[in-house]
Order: C-alpha cells, then structure tokens, then sequence
C-alpha cells in the first residue's frame, strides 16, 4: 500500500494487462509443475519449501526490516548508504542475487526508482521474487524515458521540484530505495515502521 493508502497496482492503468500476464505465468507454472510431479521429477513438499522460504524470509519483509533499521539507528543508515551489501548482511541478509547491493535515499529534493533495462536483475534477499510488471518491456523501457508518467500510472505524484532518478539494475550492482520515513511515525517501534515498507516502496514505485 502506498502512503496514501492506495494500491499503486489498482491505479496502474495496465492493470488488465498486469492481470492477464499474471494469470497466463501462473497457468503455465502450474502445469509445469503438475508435469514434473506426475514423473516423479519433483517432490511436492520441496517446492512447498521452496515457495515459503521466498514467501515468508526471503521475500520483501527482509527489505522492510532493513528500511526501519535505517530510519531508527542513523549509524545504521549512514552503513547502508556507505556500503548497502555489508550493512545488510548485519541483518543475516545475504544471498544469490544480492553480492552487491546499493541503497539509494528518497530525500525532499529526490525521488529514486529502479529497473532492470535488459532483463529483470532484482535484489533477492531483501525483495524476494520481482513482480510481473517489473520485469515487462513497457516498464523496462518507458520508466527511463518518462519516469514521473510512469509513477504517476502507479497512483505516485512526484513534486514538480523533486528530481526523479532511475537507476538500471545489473547483474553486477543491485539497487534498493530507502524511502523518506512517514511523517508522524516518531513514536512507532521498529517491527511497527517495517509493516508500514512495501515492496513498491523500495522499488521506488510507491512512496513507502
């Protein structure tokens, strides 16, 4: 959810397009899977595991964790700006996918947002699998061309006075936003201020 209470997938006019590709990989995961299981290929209860590992401790949780330390403990967060990849691994975040990260902070003047032009690169430890649109063409090619038309689409309004930056994930350099912390959250606990993170958040499609 976004700051504003709102969906940002709910205001992406694509959204039909989003549900349709959505539903067609699931369909097809689907009965990948149910192919491998019926000749023995796979055991049900491993890809169980498999799902809920990503799900439940490798997915966006760990990201949020990793944004609400950096809004209580400015030592904290002056390590993740200095040096994302070891300042994550004080959390016991690490993994394939995230060898070498970059934190970049939301400020009153900047706005960041990230992509991954040429394929889908994506900070695993800390937000799990991408999402299908992160890893379409029209994401990948017009959020560089036309950033604030684009966030503007996921319900995200970008101050006229705020600079937009897109920075282009690797398979060398993966990216995460910090996000500006939300006014009026002075006296909440740092599991209360990790709820309030999504994972558009620290994608930089949404504002938390």
């Amino acid at each position: 959810m976004s700051a504003d209470g709102k969906d940002p997938k709910q205001d992406h006019h694509h959204d039909h397009d989003h549900d349709a590709e959505e539903k067609g990989l699931a369909l097809r995961v689907k009965t990948l899977e149910t192919l491998l299981v019926e000749k023995g290929l796979v055991d049900p209860a491993a890809l169980d595991r498999f799902v809920e590992e990503y799900e439940t401790r490798i997915g966006p949780k760990n990201g949020a964790r990793v944004v609400a330390r950096a809004w209580t403990d400015p030592a904290f967060k002056q390590r993740l700006l200095t040096d994302a990849t070891a300042a994550i691994r004080e959390l016991g975040l690490s993994g394939l996918q995230g060898e070498n990260m970059v934190a970049v902070e939301n400020t009153e003047r900047v706005h960041n947002v990230i992509v991954c032009t040429l394929c889908s690169c994506y900070p695993w430890p800390v937000l799990g699998l991408p999402p299908v649109w992160y890893k379409s063409a029209a994401y990948r090619s017009r959020v560089v061309k036309e950033p604030r038309g684009v966030l503007q689409e996921f319900g995200l309004e970008i101050p006229p006075g705020t600079e937009v930056r897109v920075w282009d994930s690797s398979a060398e350099i993966r990216y995460m936003v910090l996000p500006r912390r939300p006014a009026g959250t002075d006296n909440l606990s740092e599991a209360a201020l990790a709820a309030l993170v999504t994972r558009d958040g620290m994608v930089g499609t949404a504002a938390v």
